[in-house]
């Protein structure tokens, strides 16, 4: 029998190369990462002493609030104290009177396409939307009609009928969706004065009341004079501000980071395992904070939109109207924001109808645009159980008068503008502790500044 030929290998062996062969590796990933548009498009103001105030000229609105409601199955009641978000109940401290006047409420439901209150007809009662949403129609030209407006929870309609002779209605109002109405009869509104000296003085006084004078936008107006000839009396004035400016206090996120000694001695290579824990750690960061310049109720966006800046869809979905009717609140609106399944639903109604959205290019990323102004997508932006989202408008810049982001840099330790990483020391059980902390706030200049395209149905 032949013995095999023995074959000596001239070359290493794959099996024991692969033991000293390392693997190509990436830094760790996170799928939380988002695009952070607003972080990106926010004109960033820097605030040396951690407040920021914001002074405006004074401004005269009373009652310019939604009421609220509460409900029990089906049974809808107004809150009291809310009614004093009609101008002519603004400031009544009568709390029996406002009790009076809210149990005088009668609940009426309507279904779409019902008529709550007809042109031309006398004014009885006041409207006050529990929930639902009603269009207001007035004559149009040769005479049709024209919409003017959308109403929904708690906005009210016919309140002017407290301070002076009731009239007819203006325009008409019609349901939209199903609708939840509590009517308050304007004979309600007199057998309680009657019971109420409180409450019959001050619709007296507030009858009696001259309006202020003021602009288009509700500021203490500016006597001046124009076309006029010879000497005449010039009228005397000054530029009066709110004697109360609003201030923005600095918020914070904050986190503390552990890292073992063992794994920072260890296993840093090829890669710093703190850097890439701080790394992580900053984005999460980062999205926490894009989350409360949306929601947060002292400052975000969403809380701190005018309520005259707060547009409803005529339907239910986003339609192309819809969004010239909310870039038409303020001059030069320059970012849209909404959820991608927002803008998914606005792709969806303006293919329906034949229109395409433009398109711009915006940090070097083409993105969505109507009428040229971009529409960056936000998932901050909820999306309730009901299947609504919003649409954000803003103008930015404080040269523009509009939003803008409010940061400190320069801070302790600092990681990234307006972030630091404090060293916590390291303990018992070998542990290291970083303290990693952002600070940062947003302001509204002026209201109309920021828009908000609400109840949009996705």
């Amino acid at each position: 029998m032949t013995s095999p030929v023995n074959q000596t290998r001239t070359s290493l062996d794959t099996s024991a190369a692969r033991k000293l062969a390392s693997t190509l590796k990436t830094p760790p990933q996170m799928q939380a990462i988002s695009p952070r548009w607003l972080l990106k498009v926010l004109p960033w103001v820097e605030v040396s002493g951690g407040t920021f105030r914001v002074n405006r000229r004074l401004t005269h609105t009373l009652g310019n609030g939604r009421v609220e409601f509460v409900a029990t199955g089906a049974d809808v009641r107004v809150i009291p104290a809310e009614l004093t978000e009609l101008p002519a109940l603004h400031g009544l401290d009568d709390p029996e009177a406002l009790q009076a006047l809210a149990d005088a409420c009668v609940q009426r439901e309507y279904a779409a396409g019902d008529t709550i209150a007809e042109l031309g007809r006398p004014v009885e009662e006041i409207v006050l939307i529990a929930h639902g949403k009603v269009r207001k129609l007035g004559p149009g030209a040769y005479d049709g009609e024209t919409t003017l407006g959308v109403l929904a929870d708690g906005d009210f309609a016919g309140d002017g009928a407290l301070t002076g002779e009731p009239g007819d209605w203006p325009h008409g109002l019609v349901a939209v969706t199903r609708t939840t109405v509590l009517a308050l009869p304007l004979a309600g509104v007199t057998a309680v004065a009657d019971r109420s000296p409180g409450l019959r003085t001050h619709l007296a006084e507030a009858s009696a009341r001259p309006a202020p004078a003021v602009n288009k936008r509700g500021e203490a107006d500016i006597a001046l004079a124009s076309g006029h000839a010879g000497e005449p009396a010039l009228p005397g004035t000054f530029v009066d501000y709110e004697a109360s400016p609003r201030e923005y206090e600095l918020s914070v996120a904050q986190t503390v980071l552990r890292v073992h000694t063992r794994v920072a001695d260890l296993y840093s290579e090829p890669m710093n395992q703190v850097e890439e824990q701080l790394r992580l750690t900053t984005q999460a960061l980062r999205e926490r904070q894009e989350y409360e310049l949306v929601n947060n109720r002292e400052f975000g966006l969403l809380h701190n939109a005018d309520f005259r800046q707060r547009v409803r869809t005529r339907g239910g979905p986003p339609t192309p109207a819809d969004l010239d009717e909310l870039i038409s609140r303020r001059r030069k609106t320059q970012f849209l924001l909404a959820h991608p399944r927002t803008i998914a639903a606005i792709g969806r109604e303006c293919s329906a109808r034949g229109v395409y959205p433009d398109s711009a290019t915006l940090d070097g990323h083409t993105v969505t645009a109507w009428r040229g102004i971009p529409l960056l997508p936000c998932d901050k932006i909820p999306v309730t159980a009901t299947g609504t989202s919003s649409v954000l408008a803003m103008r930015t810049g404080q040269e523009n008068q509009g939003v803008v982001g409010l940061r400190q840099t320069g801070i302790p330790e600092e990681y990234e503008p307006g972030l630091n990483v404090r060293f916590m020391g390291i303990n018992e059980q070998a542990v290291i502790s970083y303290l990693v902390s952002t600070y940062f706030s947003a302001a509204v200049l002026v209201p109309d500044a920021l828009g908000v395209l609400e109840d949009v149905e996705i």
